[in-house]
């Protein structure tokens, strides 16, 4: 499959579910999958949905402008750079985001070795970084 098109089918199921439902999430994460948010570090699946379910703001809108994919390695795996905004609930304007994941292949499978997200101008000036994502 085009790594073009397995990156932007997977951006658009991870933010429209986090959008619509982040518990839904959990099976995108596995018990190594690391979530660091403003400086704190969140290990395995359920407490990383936990987590995120617990940002102070309930309803988003994640509006990709960018999804830029490029090969990486020899094993098929692939590095993605997304952009957008996030528009919250009740609030006049978006915030900026960007990040990057880094894929490998296993099995016909991709698995995301590392996922770190930029908000910019979110107010506590918010950088997410999750390490050894895994989704099946």
């Amino acid at each position: 499959m085009d790594p073009d098109q397995v990156a932007k089918a997977f951006v658009e199921h991870y933010y429209s579910t986090f959008d619509a439902n982040r518990a839904g999430l959990a099976n995108l994460y596995q018990d190594g999958s690391m979530l660091t948010f403003e400086g704190q570090k969140t290990q395995g699946s359920q407490n990383i949905v936990a987590k995120l379910i617990a940002l102070p703001f309930q309803q988003c809108k994640h509006l990709i402008t960018t999804v830029d994919c490029q090969p990486s390695g020899p094993a098929g795996g692939m590095l993605v750079f997304v952009s957008g905004n996030l528009q919250l609930a009740g609030e006049q304007h978006a915030l900026k985001f960007s990040q990057i994941l880094l894929s490998t292949t296993a099995v016909s499978c991709y698995h995301l070795s590392m996922w770190v997200v930029s908000a910019l101008n979110y107010p506590s000036k918010a950088i997410v970084s999750m390490f050894n994502y895994h989704g099946g």
